[in-house]
């Protein structure tokens, strides 16, 4: 019976638990220490676990906010090669996806999952790099054009024999 055996260290990504809600700026430097952690230490995951934070009756933060927490990753030196997975229990204002979405909008390889199981597995796996695109760049968009069609050869003539 063939299978797959990984074995994964703990020293291998930074793990950071959160325990009650942090204002903006809090969230911020947590973001900052947690990048810079990572690129001290040369580790290229992290593993955000929000599950014991109290679920709040209205968002924490606006979509604006979310970006600027994002930017707190290029501001530490988190690069496109590093990833972020965010652990959460519940996510009924979607917070922690759309951070996560905005994230993978600007380049940077972040998801969210609700089970620990999947968030570790995508930890794991080895990655492409995707290529952040500044602010406000243009992407081109190229069209493959169509294969000039082939000229059809001349119509055979029939021979005709004189006898």
């Amino acid at each position: 019976m063939p299978f797959d055996l990984q074995i994964i260290r703990a020293a291998e990504f930074v793990r950071v638990d959160a325990h009650n809600h942090l204002d903006f700026e809090a969230s911020r430097e947590a973001l900052q220490t947690l990048a810079s952690a990572c690129r001290k230490r040369g580790l290229d995951r992290a593993l955000l676990d929000l599950r014991a934070l109290p679920i709040p009756p209205k968002p924490l933060f606006t979509p604006r906010e979310l970006v600027a927490l994002i930017e707190t990753f290029r501001e530490a030196g988190f690069g496109a090669r590093q990833r972020l997975a965010i652990l959460y229990r519940s996510d009924p204002h979607r917070g922690t996806r759309m951070f996560a979405f905005i994230s993978r909008l600007r380049g940077w390889q972040v998801r969210a999952f609700p089970e620990f199981e999947e968030a570790v597995l995508w930890l794991s796996q080895q990655g492409q790099a995707q290529r952040r695109i500044p602010e406000g760049q243009h992407l081109p968009i190229k069209f493959a054009l169509p294969a000039p069609a082939a000229k059809a050869p001349p119509p055979r003539r029939a021979a005709h024999r004189l006898t």
